[in-house]
């Protein structure tokens, strides 16, 4: 091996220009209250032109002496710890990982030290970039040997936990503190990101915590930027596109017009992307092994990612994109997506479960047996059994209850939202139920028996979103199942229904989203992530055969109830229920070439 025109391995160490003793004389000198040496010692350290062979040196010293180092001298192991090492000749790697080890198993004391130091270099290294006079720090995005620099990285990581195996312990909480500023760019967190999950593949007793943190980061994100805004920002970037070409704008926030190209508009929703693309990757890895499905790993991966999604994004209101990763995973194999809606379907008919978690619940399970192509008919029908059952139960337990029933959201909030989610998956999914054999899937609709619950004093048309409501409808009076005209028509008449305050009292407010509810699988409007969703996704595709009518000919909707077929009329462009983005063209590729960390075959 040649080091600046030597030999290493077989000649003695280079002479470099340095002053003071030894480090175990100079330690021996600080002891003594001589704190000369000890000074100069730290500042020839800190030399940000410190050479490989002065690196080599020191370090060298160190390990010689490692038993004198102690608590007293951690400003100058902290000066040792920030020796720059990464990206160094393989020489300087190998000499500091050795002090790593030595370190870490003669003065535990220094373990949090040293991992922190490890996990700074799962970012890019930070440099000062002048924009207009100002200086601005950041990531260095044109550093070609990341992946070199993030593998020696995780060998220094693996080497730590090789000689203190209760590592993970004390790790979280620097994962914690170390993850960067949602404000900081793509590329930074993705690498960061990138590096956490890396790092899960040989510290798989984590990956739940490491899961946690990465989707807690990712909801922040999610939740500070609305879908609206994400789709304005969207289309006045394609209409600024054509007037102004590609000069004057900035190389990475260019927008490709061909689908799926470029970077999202939106600066946030671009960070979300980044993001997404790494995760969804990682969760494909996890799950194949040389491109075949893996049960044993898929299910370990379900689990932690379940957990997760409990704690953090099923109390979340109104994430957009985050929830997917369960989406996705769930696409594997049909019995993971029949385990999902199990799950799903426990909390909402659990009456133990707070009522919020049991509505956000029925909206999971309605969203996704809407959108997930994947799920089949007869899982399909099986859930909607299972809905109509515990619904046409619930409004039994009400008429018999000897009280008098009436439309109280707060009372009966879990009832509404397994109605919506029901009358929902009806919109989406009849065509299917009713291919093949028309007759037979009409008889299994009129089985449902729609019209007891639309009819029933607790008048879930009255609380629904009016979207799904006046869809519901459309497609109920095309078949000729339910007749709903007249109920709305008479709730329209009507004030919503009441909502109790928590702070005490009843308020009756004109909001048009009475439950709260969204639809957690809306349409994805991430491109690049989204080209591994939009396969696998639903669109509303029906827009010729049902209509969904206005408000205003709710009263022609009354007239003709007795009629056999609906007219054919496009829902307006603002319709709840959106309408698909565009296909996606190109393949999924990291933005950066960091791409989905390796996966071992074996754990």
């Amino acid at each position: 091996m040649e080091v600046e025109g030597r030999d290493f391995l077989n000649t003695p160490p280079m002479k470099t220009v340095r002053f003071g003793g030894k480090v175990a004389e100079t330690l021996e000198k600080l002891k003594q209250g001589d704190g000369s040496d000890y000074e100069l010692l730290k500042h020839q350290l800190a030399d940000p032109d410190i050479k490989d062979a002065q690196i080599i040196n020191w370090l060298q010293e160190f390990r010689s002496c490692m038993t004198l180092l102690t608590k007293d001298h951690e400003q100058l192991i902290y000066t040792v710890l920030r020796l720059p090492w990464v990206g160094r000749s393989q020489e300087v790697v190998d000499e500091f990982l050795g002090f790593l080890a030595n370190l870490v198993s003669a003065q535990t004391v220094y373990l949090c030290s040293c991992l922190k130091m490890v996990v700074s270099h799962f970012t890019p290294k930070r440099v000062t970039v002048s924009e207009g006079g100002v200086d601005i720090s950041d990531s260095d995005d044109e550093e070609e040997d990341l992946p070199r620099s993030f593998a020696q990285s995780h060998q220094a990581l693996q080497l730590i936990i090789r000689y203190v195996p209760s590592t993970s312990r004390f790790l979280m909480p620097i994962l914690q503190d170390s993850f960067p500023f949602i404000q900081k760019s793509s590329r930074t967190l993705e690498c960061y990101v990138h590096n956490l999950l890396r790092l899960t593949v040989y510290i798989p007793s984590i990956r739940r915590d490491v899961l946690e943190l990465i989707v807690g980061k990712l909801l922040k994100l999610d939740v500070s930027v609305s879908r609206a805004d994400i789709e304005e920002q969207e289309e006045n970037a394609a209409q600024k596109l054509p007037e102004d070409g590609l000069f004057d704008m900035d190389e990475d926030m260019s927008l490709d017009p061909r689908p799926g190209g470029g970077a999202m508009a939106h600066p946030v929703a671009e960070r979300l992307d980044s993001l997404m693309v790494v995760l969804l990757a990682y969760i494909r890895d996890v799950c194949h092994v040389d491109g075949l499905f893996h049960a044993d790993r898929t299910k370990d991966l379900y689990r932690d990612l379940l957990s997760v999604f409990d704690k953090l994004v099923l109390p979340t209101h109104a994430s957009s994109h985050v929830q997917y990763s369960m989406f996705y995973l769930c696409s594997f194999k049909l019995a993971l997506a029949e385990a999902f809606l199990d799950h799903l379907w426990k909390i909402l008919q659990n009456p133990a479960q707070p009522a919020v978690l049991r509505q956000a619940a029925a909206g999971y399970l309605g969203s996704f047996l809407a959108r997930a192509k994947f799920v089949p008919v007869l899982t399909v029908r099986a859930c909607l059994d299972l809905l109509l059952t515990w619904i046409h139960a619930y409004i039994d337990g009400q008429d018999s209850s000897g009280r008098q029933v009436v439309c109280d959201i707060s009372l009966h909030g879990p009832f509404y939202a397994a109605c919506q989610a029901a009358f929902y998956t009806l919109v989406f999914r009849h065509r299917a139920m009713l291919e093949g054999n028309m007759k037979k899937g009409l008889e299994y609709l009129q089985s449902l028996n729609l019209e007891r619950v639309v009819m029933s004093q607790l008048n879930p048309l009255k609380v629904c979103l009016p979207s799904v409501t006046s869809m519901f409808a459309a497609v109920t009076r095309k078949y000729q199942v339910v007749f709903c005209y007249t109920i709305i028509e008479r709730n329209n008449r009507q004030v919503l229904p009441v909502v109790r305050s928590s702070a005490g009292g009843d308020g009756v407010t004109a909001i048009t989203n009475p439950l709260d509810s969204f639809f957690p699988f809306d349409p994805y409007l991430l491109r690049r992530s989204g080209q591994l969703i939009e396969p696998l996704y639903q669109v509303w595709d029906e827009v010729a055969e049902t209509s969904l009518l206005p408000a205003r000919t709710a009263q022609q909707g009354l007239k003709d109830d007795e009629d056999d077929f609906l007219s054919g009329e496009t829902p307006h462009g603002d319709a709840m229920l959106g309408m698909t983005p565009s296909s996606f063209d190109s393949n999924i590729c990291s933005p950066s070439g960091v791409g989905s960390p390796p996966i071992p075959h074996r754990f």
